[in-house]
């Protein structure tokens, strides 16, 4: 088979529909009698619930209903645990899932008390003013030391101190390492939260049909199956009544693959308690405390190096806030813990996180998942050994990669899959030399930088490596069809989120079947139109649910070349399949379209041969062993003011491996919009509570994003080295853009600033302006 559009830069399919704003959202779903939801949130972060007296509110007029936790009944329960505790000796994990209304305490600002309907949004909210709640505040839970002091007040009542989880892995013995080492490298690192910020905020859309006992719901999920089967068991209704649909999505970035949020069980059942359609979309505000966050760690790490700079063993002990609740499992602090070893030679690992319930918002997976964590300590951990050996960064690094031929590379440490971490494949000398030459490393050394500090002016490099576990499992699925006007349609249950799929998808199956890519019809995310599938989240999009797309296409072109050879009585092997028809090679005028064909192979009259299927189509699964590992460079030249701290990024290069590229365009969109979270991860954005667990951020007037002004143009290259694990061998490439981009800031700003000559080092992320004139003025001579 020839490609035509496989690794071509296609421009994408749905952007038309996006730009010209005919793709519908979930706020674009308007139903005859449709009513509206606004839900009463705490205002305190730890609390006893006394008294909640919504008598006032329901009296409102234009109000339906308001319902407190005690109106639920018994569809009152605790959500449920998405992910299990991995399968590593020894662990401890608490499980504490989120609740559908605070019922007897609220443990952050922001948890729900009570929801109100209404015939508009606007009587809904002013009704939430006549709700009456009396509380007796509790101390507030926020600083994960003190939490786990033994005086600390206990966020869950029940057990007997405020750790959700610890969990220690090893690898060789790395007290021996360190009776070994030439230098051992003890620092302390801080990581701090941040939220995403999608353009789409969550939304729920429920309407029941109560003759037909259908429930069908819009949501803003990206794991639209999952939702289905839950919402079915919590509702007492079979799969097939329940219908879920996640249209175009407006960003997930991994916080709505948190399942299940209190909205998205509320919602649906108001609905049918109501007969009636409701409406929840959430507003920006509620986005900042209502949806989860991601980000707070505390890393104790040490490095033991040989002389020539080698590792010999790293150990780390790191807290992680979980936040009041931890439905997500461990899968960010797991990822964190085997992140940190990169694409480094690590014979001794000893890590041990401990998880932390705080009275803040719940912590689950967000771009990234973690990552970020473990690349910051491992790249600053060899930022600081250099200097202190006097190697090279990039030296430094280049010594301790991982040698091509040592793949696959089992790393030992249980990974978010619960398998032992193992590199598929890798090459990772090739793509640092190609940042190191496109950034012009050398060069700006020895002649720019020393020509520009001349000038007065205070430039600076960095460079960062990271691996990035992707296309995990547990499968995806995919039919196509092939319909009688000769356009094919894939359905396929996982989400999408502005990913592209409705393109590289497509492109998938224009290649085996032969017809343009705008002739191929993409559905994703409506559980009536395929029922199987797990979600969008950690760069698996199109790593499984794109091989699942070319499994049924492969199955559907061998039935379309059975049945044309049929039809002209010749062998298959002298058919030629493109252009949307089936033709004989050498003999001219000789063809079938694939529209003629497909109403063969469902025929009106005669009948269907035993053994055959009606129709040119095909359902087909795909789960990888294990996820692929894509890998990357990142290097970055900036220009601090150092009066200011006002920072202008000057050049900026991404050199990535995620194996084999459907579409070098949305692969190049992916890259461009993780830096730029990456960016605002690392240097504008974080959350910033006080003492009793309010945060003072909640806006986008204070809560900084970085603008397209703050957005480098961005040079991108590739290496390929082709995952084995998967037939098309891609990597999943959706993260790797935001992974690198703290140590990368920490660096480049070190080095611009001179702050190794002054003794300071930067251990923190996110940075801003402020804490840089901070941390240099701690220093300043008094």
């Amino acid at each position: 088979m020839t490609t035509r559009y496989f690794g071509a830069p296609v421009k994408r399919n749905e952007d038309q529909r996006l730009l010209t704003g005919q793709a519908l959202f979930v706020d674009d779903v308007e139903l005859p009698g449709m009513l509206h939801a606004a839900f009463l949130r705490s205002q305190v972060a730890h609390a006893r619930i006394k008294r909640i007296d919504v008598e006032a509110a329901r009296r409102r007029a234009g109000v339906i209903a308001v319902y407190t936790a005690g109106d639920l009944g018994d569809y009152w329960q605790p959500g449920p645990l998405l992910v299990p505790p991995p399968p590593i000796p020894g662990i401890v994990f608490n499980q504490r899932s989120q609740v559908p209304l605070a019922r007897d305490k609220v443990r952050h600002v922001g948890e729900p008390l009570a929801i109100v309907i209404a015939e508009s949004r606007y009587i809904a909210e002013d009704a939430l003013a006549d709700i009456e709640v009396d509380l007796e505040p509790l101390p507030a839970v926020v600083d994960m030391e003190k939490a786990l002091g033994a005086q600390s007040v206990l966020v869950h009542d029940d057990l007997r101190s405020n750790v959700a989880a610890r969990a220690r892995q090893t690898k060789g013995d790395y007290a021996a390492a360190a009776k070994r080492a030439s230098h051992i490298i003890r620092r302390r690192f801080t990581y701090d939260h941040g939220a995403s910020s999608p353009m789409e905020t969550r939304g729920v859309v429920a309407q029941w049909d109560g003759r037909a006992g259908q429930l069908t719901v819009w949501d803003t999920t990206q794991g639209p199956v999952f939702i289905r089967n839950g919402l079915a068991g919590m509702l007492g209704l079979s799969e097939r009544q329940v219908r879920v649909i996640a249209p175009f999505v407006g960003g997930g970035f991994g916080p709505k693959m948190m399942l299940f949020y209190p909205e998205e069980v509320v919602v649906p059942w108001a609905a049918i308690e109501l007969q009636r359609p409701v409406k929840w979309i959430e507003d920006r505000l509620e986005h900042f405390v209502a949806t989860t966050h991601e980000r707070s760690q505390i890393h104790d790490a040490e490095i033991a190096l040989d002389g020539d700079g080698r590792i010999l063993g790293i150990k780390d002990e790191f807290l992680f806030d979980t936040g009041a609740y931890d439905p997500y499992g461990l899968t960010v602090p797991l990822n964190s813990q085997c992140t940190l070893l990169g694409p480094y030679v690590v014979p001794s690992y000893d890590s041990t996180f401990t998880a932390v319930f705080t009275t803040l918002p719940i912590v689950t997976p967000y771009r990234g998942a973690g990552r970020q964590h473990g690349v910051f300590v491992i790249e600053r951990l060899l930022d600081i050994a250099a200097h202190e050996l006097g190697l090279d960064r990039a030296e430094i690094r280049r010594r301790n990669f991982i040698p091509p031929d040592a793949f696959p590379y089992n790393n030992e440490i249980i990974y978010q899959d619960f398998a032992p971490l193992e590199y598929d494949s890798g090459n990772y000398q090739p793509i640092l030399t190609k940042a190191l030459d496109a950034i012009g490393y050398r060069d700006f050394i020895d002649d720019e930088q020393l020509r520009l500090r001349a000038e007065g002016r205070h430039v600076g490099i960095g460079i960062a490596c990271y691996v990035e576990g992707t296309g995990i499992g547990p499968y995806e699925g995919a039919r196509v069809q092939v319909q009688a006007n000769g356009k094919v349609s894939v359905a396929t249950g996982i989400g999408t989120q502005g990913q592209g799929h409705f393109t590289s998808f497509a492109q998938i199956v224009a290649d085996q079947v032969g017809v343009d890519v705008r002739d191929v019809d993409i559905v994703t995310g409506d559980t009536d139109r395929f029922h199987w599938g797990a979600g969008t989240f950690a760069s698996r999009g199109a790593v499984v649910a794109g091989n699942a797309v070319n499994e049924a296409a492969k199955v559907v072109r061998e039935k379309i070349l059975r049945l044309a050879s049929e039809h002209f009585e010749c062998a298959e092997t002298d058919l030629v399949l493109e252009n949307g028809e089936v033709s004989i090679v050498g003999v001219p005028g000789r063809s079938i379209r694939l529209g003629e064909l497909a109403m063969k192979a469902n025929p009106m009259r005669g009948a269907v041969r035993p053994g055959t299927e009606p129709g040119l189509e095909a359902t087909q699964y795909f789960g990888p062993p294990r996820g692929a590992t894509a890998s990357g460079v990142h290097a970055m030249i900036v220009e601090v003011d150092p009066e200011t701290f006002d920072l202008e990024i000057r050049k900026y290069v991404v050199v990535h491996d995620c194996g084999t590229v459907i579409n070098p365009l949305i692969l190049a969109g992916q890259i461009h919009g993780g830096v730029a979270q990456g960016i605002g991860n690392a240097f504008y954005e974080q959350l910033v509570f006080d003492d009793e667990g309010q945060l003072l951020n909640a806006s986008l007037a204070d809560y900084l994003l970085p603008t397209a002004l703050d957005v480098p143009r961005m040079e991108l290259d590739h290496t390929v080295t082709a995952s084995p694990l998967n037939p098309l061998g891609i990597k999943g490439a959706g993260e790797a853009g935001a992974i690198p981009v703290g140590p990368l800031f920490a660096q480049a700003i070190e080095d611009a600033l001179g702050l190794r000559a002054r003794k300071i080092e930067i251990l923190e992320i996110p940075l801003s302006p402020s804490k840089l004139w901070d941390l240099t003025r701690a220093r300043e001579p008094s």
